[in-house]
């Protein structure tokens, strides 16, 4: 039963948080602007949503786009603001997901949706993640997020579909707030030290 009121009340929580931080998102919006020298306050990227159906997620920019003579990006640490440090390190920069989530490509809790090329290396359990809507937090993200290994995270992902419920849910929405609150398992790394990619660990399953 709560799966079919999932939506409308992913769609109305949104619509309430969006509203009631609206002047907070638009300081913050400004704030990034200015900070990453004109490269725009947001990141749009293709991620695989519910059925692998692929959407852009939206998030805050944490980084200019400032290249070096040759026309090329600086290296992420290099690029990253010390805005952008602040909206990652308070986790600020998810906060426009929630348009997402009134779009209908998200919700609230759900797994959280990966790089559209880990798509080939699921394996056909794991490939259940997709058959949810991604969330803007999730199961994995309050049992221990970046410190986990792939095979785990993508364990819990399914442990989540397979036992979602609107207890489920509370408790990941409650944890989310403490974890949050506390800074805990929240870390900022920037694209230059993500090497433990599921890509480089496994071959395609399909």
């Amino acid at each position: 039963m709560y799966k079919y009121v999932k939506r409308s009340f992913d769609f109305l929580f949104s619509l309430l948080v969006l509203t009631c931080l609206s002047p907070f998102l638009l300081i913050i919006t400004l704030w990034l602007h200015i900070a990453n020298k004109g490269a725009g306050a947001f990141f749009f990227q293709p991620r695989p949503g519910k059925d692998e159906k692929i959407f852009k997620v939206i998030k805050y920019k944490s980084m200019t786009d400032e290249r070096d003579a040759e026309g090329n990006l600086l290296p992420d640490a290099q690029r990253l603001t010390k805005v952008g440090r602040f909206v990652r390190a308070t986790s600020i920069d998810e906060l426009p997901q929630f348009i997402n989530v009134l779009k209908g490509d998200m919700a609230l809790i759900g797994p959280r949706p990966l790089l559209v090329e880990y798509l080939p290396y699921y394996t056909e359990r794991e490939a259940l993640r997709h058959t949810v809507r991604p969330g803007v937090t999730g199961y994995t993200q309050v049992h221990g997020r970046n410190n986990l290994s792939w095979d785990k995270r993508l364990e819990m992902d399914v442990y989540y579909v397979e036992h979602l419920s609107f207890k489920t849910d509370f408790m990941v929405f409650w944890q989310t707030v403490v974890n949050v609150l506390s800074h805990k398992d929240v870390q900022v790394i920037t694209g230059d030290q993500k090497t433990s990619k599921l890509s480089q660990q496994r071959q395609p399953q399909r």
